[in-house]
């Protein structure tokens, strides 16, 4: 069933439908609920290849079955592979002109599982994303499409950096231009960026081609640590929520390198989606921005620990191995200044404290053994 809704311009009123890739997962889930809330009809898709690439404890089908509860005939959920272009043809051909916003979420999003099988990486991260804007391109193609991209693209150039050693982390040098968070101006080229990394790349830069290529609106969202609640967290993917889950379930975390003090931005999936919004309302074409939560919200692994221990008041359990994962970060803090000045409504209300505090408490039915 379709329904009604105020058009961005507020100037008339239409059918209008958004689309989410990956729907299920902690993005996607947050920008169903958010675009519903709007009064889209939202059409979800996701096959939970999670499960496939981490196992049952990934599986994002929890996440699914809720929103169905919840949203009832605002949400219809789609059980197709990226990759099918057959499938994912026909679903765009059914809603045509009537969607108004696609938010392509899905993804391999693991370094070292892409190691493991370069093949379906690429072809989700990359040929998956081709996929969504061709269709865009044929079927609605005045709907802005929002790519969730990654801090990845930069490669392993932020590790260039004059960094410093401090008690729980590194940071980088006072008065250097990036002091405030790494702009959009650092180069993508020429550095390590791993399997994962250049499968993100490539979609990337395709998201960009179709914007200016084709006069599309499009917006490459390249985010630090996005995080909250509805993450399905696992070790080889979701940091603060596999911290707590770590913590609450005792089980020994591994430290890969950095003597642990590599640091991370963090942003809540709130946040995200609410700056997906923003774009939505007021589109341009082949945007790019860094997207994450810049010296508002930042932690090394040593840093979390500690807030996981005082949320709990239970110990860590850590493994610490002396090997980086291959392209890490050893630090990064992003800087959201260009998207904030095209947006300057848009305000970050999450830190990671407050994030921290509410994995724990979404999870300890859960997490917490006997609970």
């Amino acid at each position: 069933m379709l329904r009604w809704f105020l058009a961005p311009t507020h100037q008339e009123w239409r059918v209008t439908v958004a689309f989410v890739t990956g729907s299920g997962g902690l993005i996607g889930s947050e920008a169903v609920r958010h675009f519903a809330g709007l009064g889209l009809d939202v059409v979800g898709i996701d096959n939970d290849m999670r499960q496939e690439f981490f196992g049952e404890e990934a599986s994002t089908a929890w996440n699914v079955r809720r929103l169905t509860d919840e949203l009832g005939e605002a949400y219809s959920h789609h059980s197709i592979d990226i990759r099918d272009r057959a499938a994912l043809g026909a679903l765009f051909g059914r809603y045509g002109r009537d969607v108004a916003v696609v938010i392509h979420t899905a993804a391999q999003p693991s370094h070292d599982w892409a190691v493991r099988d370069p093949f379906t990486d690429f072809d989700v991260n990359a040929a998956g994303t081709l996929n969504v804007l061709q269709n865009v391109r044929e079927h609605c193609i005045d709907a802005p499409v929002i790519h969730c991209s990654t801090n990845k693209v930069y490669g392993d150039r932020p590790n260039s950096l004059p960094l410093m050693e401090l008690e729980t982390r590194w940071e980088i040098e006072p008065g250097h231009p990036y002091e405030q968070g790494i702009r959009e101006d650092m180069s993508i080229d020429a550095c390590l960026h791993s399997i994962f990394g250049a499968s993100k790349v490539a979609a990337d830069v395709m998201v960009q081609e179709y914007g200016r290529y084709f006069g599309m609106k499009t917006a490459c969202f390249r985010g630090g640590t996005l995080t909250g609640p509805a993450h399905s967290a696992t070790e080889l993917h979701g940091f603060l929520g596999y911290v707590m889950r770590a913590n609450m379930e005792r089980r020994t975390y591994k430290i890969f390198g950095y003597q642990g003090k590599q640091v991370r931005d963090a942003i809540h999936s709130s946040d995200v989606v609410s700056a997906f919004e923003a774009f939505f309302r007021n589109p341009r074409s082949a945007a790019v921005y860094n997207l994450g939560g810049g010296r508002h919200s930042n932690t090394s692994n040593r840093e979390a620990f500690l807030l996981a221990e005082q949320i709990t008041g239970q110990e860590m359990i850590t493994e610490y191995v002396e090997a980086n994962r291959i392209g890490d970060h050893k630090w990064w803090i992003g800087s959201n200044e260009a998207f904030q000045a095209d947006y300057p409504d848009w305000k970050q209300v999450y830190d990671v404290p407050m994030i921290m505090r509410e994995i724990y408490e979404a999870n300890v039915d859960k997490w917490v053994p006997g609970a």
